[in-house]
């Protein structure tokens, strides 16, 4: 008989170690990331997210974050996610292929000096990649969330993007500290755009 209560104690467990082990690996790019939000922001620039399956749900979780609020009220800062409209997914979808239902977004309304959060557990999603070099071709910066390595994606960021790569292979792990890493970054901007709450 399964042990229920064992196995999911072990999942927590495991959650706990590697958020740990990540905050110490990737605090420092986390810093450069939010460094990079904000500067966009304050320059009124905005921010296009994008992802797939639970990276999507990510991508509209940041966005909700900035648009509404994350723990202080403020006023609403420019975020959108990519995924969230069906008929534009659909149509480009079936009209040119789902590999580029949000690099058109990003060339339709990415402009010079806009961030693109791009989210991928494996770094290999095409349709990510695209978006990224999309976001490249209108000189918008990248942070990339990936894990298992990077993939390709981890190849293709420029030297003035942020690659936050969490150090482990299976994806539920991953996707935890991909959430964590949205709410630090919430956190930073509102400190910088706002001072921190004692």
């Amino acid at each position: 008989m399964i042990d229920y209560v064992k196995r999911i104690r072990e999942h927590f467990a495991e959650s706990a170690r590697l958020k740990l082990d990540a905050g110490e690996a990737l605090a420092p790019q986390v810093a450069r990331a939010a460094a990079v939000l904000t500067e966009c922001l304050l320059a009124d620039g905005k921010i296009l997210a994008c992802g797939n399956g639970g990276s999507a749900a990510d991508a509209q979780h940041f966005a909700a974050e900035l648009v509404g609020r994350f723990e202080r009220e403020r006023p609403e800062l420019p975020a959108i996610a990519l995924t969230t409209d069906t008929s534009l997914l659909t149509a480009v979808a079936n009209d040119y292929s789902f590999e580029q239902v949000f690099a058109k977004q990003v060339r339709a309304l990415g402009a010079k000096g806009d961030v693109l959060l791009a989210i991928s557990t494996s770094g290999n999603s095409g349709n990510v990649i695209a978006a990224i070099e999309s976001a490249h071709q209108r000189e918008m910066r990248v942070i990339a969330f990936t894990g298992k390595g990077g993939g390709r994606i981890g190849e293709l960021l420029a030297p003035g993007d942020v690659h936050l790569c969490v150090p482990h292979p299976r994806t539920a792990r991953i996707q935890e500290v991909h959430l964590l890493m949205i709410h630090c970054l919430c956190d930073i901007v509102d400190a910088t755009l706002l001072g921190d709450e004692a």
